[in-house]
């Protein structure tokens, strides 16, 4: 028998790609949707490529109306999930989408998001490499509370963390360049995304030291094993819709051949279903992993700069966000790891 499914915050980007997935998943079924402003519409009014969810309509967020599920995935916007996801039974696997229950330090929120620290929840990334030499997913076996990375977090993280776990990379001396979809800003109107704005322009954002995820990657890379992180990090707005490329640069510890520092991704990454890296000499492409929860991860040495050059696609909406909350819920609730998530992207 299915488990009952509630998603909150389904009108928008990440909620939409959470109901896909969903959608084709053997054990779960989605018997609720919440919204705030599209409350009372049918859901196919705004997602019309959701069809096989056509008897749903939106209901109000509120706790009473996610209560009595089996699973709660909530997708909404960073500060509203705490609030909720207080008044759910424990019993319920409840898996947050946003931000505020990643960060383990509440001096960190308050420094990057303002408002009152939420608490800290299992982190939803299971590829994560541990200090120790475990992966992030023994966290997440029985957990009834999980809070699913960030989508730029994502790709830095997994891009940047064998380096450090092998001893390779210097991580007080990170450079990240993205280049990001405009998926990723939500779906509120703004008049940056805007097509006459984005078409044909790249725009930086979240400059300086103030993009919300790096404290969260500065989180996982003490995880894996960094003492210490000092991060430059600059996010690109792109004109695509989903998609993100992190190209990640660190400086190389002692000597070595581009054999052996691509071998120490190889190692970390050998079993992973939804981690792939790429051969010698090739490089990802956002293209590739559309739709999917797949990381294509390309690995090289700048010998003249002395630095590894890391680069990682992934999917915002997938990998980046609901892939890895159903991968994540999968682990939490016993089932296949896999089940529901395709490693395939769609192309052309």
């Amino acid at each position: 028998m299915s488990l009952s499914v509630a998603v909150a915050g389904a009108s928008g980007y990440a909620g939409g790609e959470l109901l896909r997935l969903l959608a084709h998943h053997p054990e779960l079924e989605v018997r609720t949707v919440t919204a705030h402003a599209n409350a009372g519409q049918p859901l196919v009014s705004v997602h019309p490529n959701l069809r096989s969810f056509a008897s749903l309509t939106f209901q109000e967020t509120t706790a009473e109306v996610l209560a009595g599920h089996d699973v709660v995935f909530l997708a909404l916007p960073h500060g509203h999930s705490g609030g909720i996801a207080a008044q759910l039974p424990e019993s319920t696997l409840v898996v947050d989408a946003g931000a505020d229950h990643r960060l383990e330090r509440a001096d960190d929120w308050q420094a990057f998001y303002g408002t009152e620290h939420a608490g800290t929840w299992p982190y939803g990334m299971p590829e994560l490499i541990l200090a120790d030499g475990g992966r992030q997913r023994r966290e997440l076996r029985a957990a009834r509370r999980i809070a699913a990375p960030g989508c730029n977090a994502t790709a830095v993280t997994l891009a940047a963390a064998p380096g450090i776990a092998a001893g390779l990379i210097d991580a007080t001396a990170l450079t990240s360049v993205l280049a990001v979809g405009s998926s990723g800003a939500g779906r509120a109107a703004k008049t940056q995304l805007l097509a006459a704005e984005l078409t044909g322009s790249a725009a930086p954002y979240g400059v300086g030291g103030s993009h919300r995820h790096l404290p969260e990657i500065a989180q996982n890379l003490r995880a894996v094993g960094a003492a210490e992180v000092r991060h430059s990090f600059t996010p690109v707005l792109v004109p695509m819709t989903r998609g993100i490329l992190a190209t990640v640069t660190a400086p190389l510890i002692g000597e070595a051949t581009p054999e052996q520092v691509r071998s120490a991704w190889l190692t970390a990454y050998g079993d992973e279903r939804f981690i792939h890296v790429l051969p010698t000499g090739e490089y990802p492409r956002t293209a590739d992993v559309l739709g999917s929860n797949s990381v294509h991860i390309g690995v090289g040495l700048d010998e003249a700069a002395g630095r590894v050059v890391m680069i990682a696609a992934i999917d915002n909406l997938g990998k980046g966000t609901a892939g890895a909350a159903v991968q994540s819920a999968n682990i939490a609730l016993g089932f296949d790891e896999q089940l529901g998530l395709p490693v395939d992207g769609v192309a052309p």
